[in-house]
């Protein structure tokens, strides 16, 4: 097997993997703030880049039709992220697990990487198998070891990116920090004038009665 980078089972572990996902489904089908919808020749340069963030291979070669063909895939993992609780994840994952994926094997890709599983047809399967395939093995194993959802779409309203939960602490409700202090900010200020609404509707009670 061919000399290895130290880094490589940190790049390509589960949680990187899922991060990974939820980075193309956000470049594929999550709007965010970006309007209109770039076009797939766009796309693909943006999903290029997200595969180089994440340690992919080059060459990497990313057509149009590729970008198509990806955005349904994402449109599927989306339904894993919009489940309400592990029970509805697990249901979401099951159904692309027995309708889209093929058995689990394992490969080395040629001995140019250590041995690990797979779910896709062959090592030069398509963009869109590849893609939909590694994600739900990724999606599949942090639900297991977690017992939870393994992501979730961002509660801002300008916002449609999904995120993955991983760590301690409380759950999350926002893909980013922007977000969620864009949302905190508007709450802010929705709260403030409504207090000041009150305040002013009660400043004039009481005003031109007198005494009986």
């Amino acid at each position: 097997m061919a000399a290895l980078p130290d880094d490589w089972s940190t790049r390509h572990s589960v949680l990187a993997n899922a991060r990974r996902t939820a980075a193309l489904i956000n470049a594929l089908s999550g709007t965010g703030d970006r309007e209109p919808q770039p076009k797939p020749a766009a796309e693909a340069v943006a999903v290029a880049e997200v595969l180089r963030e994440y340690g992919e291979s080059e060459p990497i070669e990313i057509a149009p039709d590729d970008v198509v063909r990806m955005r349904v895939a994402a449109l599927l993992l989306r339904e894993v992220f919009a489940a309400e609780d592990v029970d509805a994840a697990a249901a979401a994952l099951n159904r692309l697990l027995a309708e889209q994926t093929g058995p689990l094997r394992l490969t080395s890709h040629g001995g140019s990487t250590p041995w690990h599983p797979h779910l896709d047809s062959h090592d030069d399967a398509p963009w869109d198998e590849w893609f939909l395939t590694s994600s739900c093995l990724a999606l599949t194993v942090l639900l297991w070891d977690h017992q939870r959802p393994p992501g979730g779409l961002c509660a801002s309203p300008a916002c449609r990116n999904v995120y993955i939960t991983s760590g301690p602490g409380p759950a999350r409700r926002y893909c980013s920090r922007r977000c969620a202090t864009r949302e905190r900010v508007a709450a802010h200020r929705r709260g403030q004038r409504a207090t000041d609404t009150k305040s002013g509707s009660g400043s004039g009670s009481g005003s031109g009665s007198g005494n009986s």
